[in-house]
């Protein structure tokens, strides 16, 4: 059998998430592989040091698409992918995420009647206030392979009305890629380390959060506070550092360091190292969890919820004070207990191409 897979990723946490699945499909030899990088979340030293580290393969096509609003810059997938589809007339799309990449390529399948299969399948954050949750939705009704993470994206595609037989529970893919990386993180010394060694980790993007000036402003101040008791390192989104330069935010405190967005083995070497982390990302959510690191995030929901119930993250939403409260239960000595999730074992990638291997094309 010979199978043609495009993989279609647009932003960095599609990286660590293809990383593993293309490294277990080359051991099957009846299977070709093209990755398809969209330009949607683009830097050109970030990106290929992303792809030098996590073993990716350099692009075999770069759409470049760039930035611009959710309406432009997915119509602008659309056409590119539909051309890329064309030509290259594969077996099966894979996609990954919540990004509009991953709506996009997943939207062309369906026109196209290409198999489509969605990688982080099922999670829901039950906000369509979100732009990431309706791509979830939509990507997830047009697949016709579903692998999930965690066992409530089973039950969330099921209620949803999903054919259970498009349905396979496999695991996270991120956390393949976090298990296999972080040995290499043992030695590495972090480009920022404060004195003392304790520290806490921060990195926030979601628009609710730094975009709104009102909102930044009392989230700085929080931090600014917090940064007294605890030395934080904030990694910072271009975006945010904009927004910092138009409301005049300045760190009062020495102990509070503001920083560049890392290459991923510098991150996970803050981030396993931390005391906690403050941040609204959903990959953080999961990668702490693995490590056993204390988790505040700044979101009232999470399309996460295995990472509160079973993991170590805690929801704190805009709350400065419950955020402060958390902290102080976290440096008394107070963290959550928290457990590694069933099938966070480093070989969600295996079982993707177990599943694909056997799907009748």
């Amino acid at each position: 059998m010979q199978v043609k897979i495009l993989h279609v990723v647009g932003a960095r946490p599609n990286f660590m998430k293809a990383a593993p699945v293309m490294r277990a499909l080359a051991s099957h030899a009846g299977v070709s592989q093209t990755l398809v990088h969209t330009g949607q979340h683009y830097d050109a030293n970030m990106s290929e040091i992303f792809f030098r580290q996590l073993g990716l393969p350099a692009p075999d096509v770069n759409l470049e698409v760039g930035f611009g609003s959710h309406a432009v810059q997915t119509a602008h997938i659309i056409m590119r992918f539909e051309e890329v589809a064309l030509a290259q007339q594969p077996d099966l799309v894979l996609v990954y995420g919540d990004v509009n990449s991953t709506v996009a390529a997943a939207l062309v399948c369906a026109k196209l009647k290409i198999p489509v299969g969605h990688v982080e399948a099922g999670l829901r954050s039950f906000d369509r206030s979100m732009p990431e949750e309706i791509n979830r939705l939509l990507t997830d009704q047009v697949a016709d392979l579903l692998f999930t993470p965690s066992a409530d994206g089973n039950e969330n595609l099921k209620r949803e009305g999903v054919a259970p037989e498009k349905i396979h529970l496999v695991g996270n893919v991120m956390i393949d890629t976090l298990i296999r990386l972080l040995p290499e993180t043992e030695k590495r010394r972090p480009p920022v380390m404060p004195a003392p060694q304790s520290y806490g980790l921060v990195t926030l993007h979601r628009p609710a959060n730094v975009d709104a000036p009102e909102m930044l402003v009392k989230i700085m101040g929080t931090l600014d506070e917090i940064s007294r008791r605890l030395p934080l390192i904030f990694t910072i989104h271009p975006r945010t550092r904009q927004n910092l330069q138009n409301i005049g935010f300045a760190p009062s405190q020495a102990s509070f360091t503001l920083i560049d967005p890392l290459s991923y083995l510098d991150f996970l070497t803050l981030q396993r190292h931390a005391k906690l982390v403050i941040t609204d990302s959903g990959g953080v959510q999961e990668e702490t969890t693995y490590l056993g690191v204390p988790c505040l995030t700044m979101r009232p929901n999470t399309e996460r919820p295995v990472t509160v119930e079973l993991g170590t993250n805690i929801l704190v939403g805009a709350d400065g004070a419950r955020l402060k409260m958390e902290v102080a239960r976290i440096l008394a000595g107070e963290s959550k207990p928290g457990a590694v999730p069933p099938l966070w074992d480093g070989n969600a990638g295996e079982r993707i191409a177990a599943v694909i291997w056997n799907f009748r094309f």
